[in-house]
């Protein structure tokens, strides 16, 4: 007995266009109005977005030609390292649009039932966020091409000769992944993908000017010394300045007199927090002098450092090295990790002598 085919929702409508839902293509409906969103740090339109700028030129043009066809946008894929805003981008184009964003992860999606309440609940022109999504597993991303290229989802009720496969079409609507890895992503997910965006990291006056944008919506009153001081330390990343900005606050609330943000009153509030000159943590200090202390400066396997520091290998490999590589205090070499110049420098320590080989040979003999 053959496999029956059953099709849902699959009437010929010939060029009939999908019923677009109201406020869809206008913005109208997700317009904030500015006493609501005063707590809230993440960009509303694109025209707010800081940064970015080729990106944001791009999302411009591809935004701005499907709302004068009110078609939804092709499917987008943000890449990058974290906290630089695939999330915030992904939200204020839905935003623009006037339709609505769902929101998941890769993670999250063990099985193709999992997917399945967000593709039915997807509307015209509606956004579906997927983060991490080079974390999606075999059979998700199997499950999700139909869905990507032809809007429809296979499902198979029953086993063996009583199977049969229902064919449910869903109405277009958007995804837009987002990746800290693209690497990980396979090739046939990867190209289904309209559009892919890579996103940098931010300079100093961006973040500057990020984070007195901020400190208006947060109420609070900054010196322009105070800002650039954070923006400096905040390693390149928004979410790194606008979570150094709510701690300095919360310290100029309490320590400050008027809970202004002085110059003086952020140094001592990243002091407090440990923060140093160059953005540096507690921990990537405790890193770099383990690394000096313990294996005279390197090379080190990277499980060596871990076990003697106490801290899993896998949280100093995706939390530490990165921002230290990016710098120039360690480096990654075959037999294993070295600090550099730059680091001892850092620290305060000077370059270990390197031995003369002749004397390597006297002593042998």
């Amino acid at each position: 007995m053959a496999r029956q085919k059953v099709i849902q929702g699959g009437e010929d409508d010939g060029d009939k266009m999908p019923s677009i839902p109201p406020g869809f293509g206008t913005g109208g409906e997700f317009n904030p109005d500015d006493d609501k969103f005063d707590d809230e740090l993440r960009p509303q339109k694109l025209a707010d977005v800081v940064g970015q700028k080729k990106v944001v030129d791009r999302l411009k043009i591809v935004l701005d030609a499907t709302l004068r066809r009110k078609e939804p946008l092709g499917h987008i894929l943000f890449d990058g390292p974290p906290g630089l805003g695939k999330t915030t981008l992904a939200m204020t184009l839905a935003r623009e649009m006037g339709t609505e964003c769902q929101i998941t992860s890769g993670p999250s999606l063990m099985a193709p039932k999992d997917l399945l309440s967000y593709l039915t609940n997807a509307s015209y022109g509606s956004v579906l966020f997927i983060d991490e999504i080079h974390r999606l597993p075999p059979a998700v991303e199997e499950f999700i091409y139909p869905v990507m290229e032809d809007f429809r989802v296979d499902i198979v009720l029953g086993e063996g000769l009583n199977a049969r496969t229902i064919n449910m079409k869903l109405k277009p609507f958007t995804i837009i992944g987002a990746t800290t890895r693209s690497g990980m992503l396979t090739a046939p997910l990867r190209d289904r993908f309209v559009h892919r965006e890579h996103l940098d990291f931010y300079d100093l006056p961006e973040l500057t000017e990020i984070i007195n944008r901020n400190s208006n919506k947060l109420r609070t009153k900054i010196v322009d010394e105070a800002a650039r001081l954070i923006a400096d330390r905040s390693r390149g990343t928004p979410r790194k300045a606008n979570n150094l900005l709510r701690w300095t606050r919360d310290f100029a609330t309490v320590r400050e007199p008027e809970g202004h943000i002085t110059k003086v009153a952020a140094d001592n509030a990243l002091a407090m927090l440990e923060v140093d000159s160059v953005g540096l943590e507690a921990q990537d200090r405790r890193y770099l002098q383990t690394l000096v202390a313990v294996f005279s400066g390197g090379p080190a396997g990277l499980s060596a450092i871990g076990h003697t520091m106490n801290v899993p290998p896998d949280t100093l490999e995706d939390e530490v090295e990165p921002f230290l590589l990016r710098v120039g205090f360690i480096q990654r070499t075959p037999r294993g990790r070295m600090i550099t110049a730059a680091g001892l420098n850092h620290l305060g320590l000077t370059p270990p002598a390197q031995p003369d080989p002749d004397d390597s040979q006297k002593r042998l003999f």
